[in-house]
């Protein structure tokens, strides 16, 4: 089965391209070695492809859109371009080459609601965390739209996209690493929060056996949506506990939104927080379970456990690769 894959250099594409048979990368300027290639671009109409490109497409068999930002400090213009509108180009071709679309949004397309969200429910008027997960919800209801008329479509939702199940490695340390990142070293020390907030983590290869599951069976995908998620969610409580296993690390202190100030906190760290911190601080507020009803009845592989154990294992690949080591110079608790 030919599958064009958007976002076929991005972190997720790239562990696409090796569960699926013949996988053709749409790519924009960077290279992929060992797989069909086309050059292209997702703000462009049609995605940047010639008649000529496409003509050659049409052994594709699918669409699997994976590109996207994720970068939660973009203004409105560029979600709306990279996320929205490139999505509406991703349905223009699948149109042109009669093909069903796989759309990759978020779990978080739920914003700020606490509680259950099944996979089935999208705009309920809720509030968002940020512009990101606002687009993605824009660009869900564009293939909802496309679908209405004839697109044969699914969507994929997976949550928080961190470390291998096995090893905990991960090739790009993004999202939420940094701000832990940030948390670990001290440079973040209060934050707005609650302990019984919920992290929904999801190892990156179970995101991608489950994807490539949603492609093999795309006849019975089609018209539904499904959450990727772990087995299990992380509390702040247990991710404070944990920390305090690794001498090294900080543990940040967690009060409540209505009695957080930015402005009561040392200069540095209020710059660190303007910066990195408020563009996370949502996540530590949620209570929000993520219903599964639809993978489970078609992944083959089971959810993993995504809780104490695995946060540990990802804990210890980050210090064996450097990337969370010791207290950095001249920081020191308050």
């Amino acid at each position: 089965m030919s599958v064009l894959i958007t976002g076929a250099s991005g972190e997720l594409g790239r562990a696409l391209v090796g569960r699926v048979d013949d996988p053709v990368g749409l790519v924009h300027s960077a290279s992929i070695g060992g797989i069909r290639t086309v050059r292209g671009d997702v703000r462009e109409p049609a995605l940047g492809l010639t008649s000529g490109i496409l003509a050659s497409l049409d052994d594709v068999q699918c669409i699997v859109h994976c590109a996207a930002t994720t970068d939660f400090g973009l203004d409105d213009t560029a979600y709306e371009t990279l996320n929205v509108r490139g999505t509406a180009h991703a349905i223009g071709v699948a149109r042109d080459l009669d093909v069903p679309l796989v759309y990759v949004s978020t779990a978080y397309v739920c914003g700020m609601r606490g509680g259950t969200v099944r996979e089935d429910e999208l705009d309920v008027g809720q509030a968002f965390g940020n512009g990101y997960e606002s687009s993605k919800l824009r660009a869900e209801t564009l293939v909802h739209a496309a679908a209405a008329h004839g697109l044969r479509a699914a969507i994929v939702r997976p949550s928080i996209v961190v470390g291998d199940s096995r090893d905990g490695s991960i090739g790009t340390y993004k999202n939420l690493y940094p701000i832990l990142k940030l948390v670990v070293e001290g440079r973040l020390q209060t934050l707005p929060g609650r302990y019984d907030a919920k992290l929904s983590l999801v190892p990156i290869d179970y995101v991608a056996d489950a994807l490539a599951s949603v492609v093999r069976q795309i006849d019975q995908a089609v018209g539904r949506t499904h959450h990727l998620v772990g087995a299990d969610d992380i509390s702040l409580r247990q991710l404070s506990d944990i920390f305090a296993e690794y001498p090294p690390f900080f543990i940040a202190r967690y009060v409540p939104p209505s009695a957080f100030a930015v402005a009561d906190l040392p200069a540095v760290e209020r710059g660190y927080y303007r910066r990195f911190g408020e563009m996370y601080a949502s996540y530590f507020n949620r209570r929000v379970t993520f219903d599964a009803t639809n993978t489970d009845a078609l992944v083959e592989r089971p959810r993993p456990g995504t809780g104490p154990d695995y946060l540990r294992l990802l804990i210890d690949h980050c210090l064996e690769s450097g990337y969370l080591g010791g207290r950095p110079a001249g920081v020191e608790p308050r």
